[in-house]
């Protein structure tokens, strides 16, 4: 996926991203979904795909259960994102951990 490099792209990414925040944080009541960042998310090129870059603690069985949580998840936050945010299409969610943090804080020194 080719991503959008603009303020236009910049800042609908940030509405996305807090938007989304906070529906996890306040509307979605599935437990799996507890302690997890919303820690970016990219548009590609025409807005039709968001990638929601996310954070949490725990291995593989956690990972399995986060993602199985958001993609129940989805269609409800897509039509609450349609709800909150002005744009004229909003776009398909796709869910990613982010391995930034993890990246640097386990990152191997020569």
């Amino acid at each position: 996926m080719k991503h959008a490099t603009s303020r236009r792209a910049d800042r609908a990414g940030d509405l996305i991203m807090r938007e989304i925040a906070r529906l996890l944080a306040e509307e979605v009541a599935d437990p799996r979904l507890e302690l997890v960042t919303v820690s970016g998310v990219r548009l590609n090129a025409d807005f039709s795909v968001a990638l929601v870059l996310l954070t949490y603690s725990g291995g593989p069985e956690r990972h399995k259960q986060v993602h199985e949580a958001l993609d129940r998840a989805r269609g409800f936050l897509r039509s609450r994102l349609g709800k909150a945010l002005k744009m004229k299409k909003i776009p398909e969610l796709r869910f990613q951990d982010d391995e930034f943090l993890e990246e640097m804080v386990y990152e191997r020194r020569p």
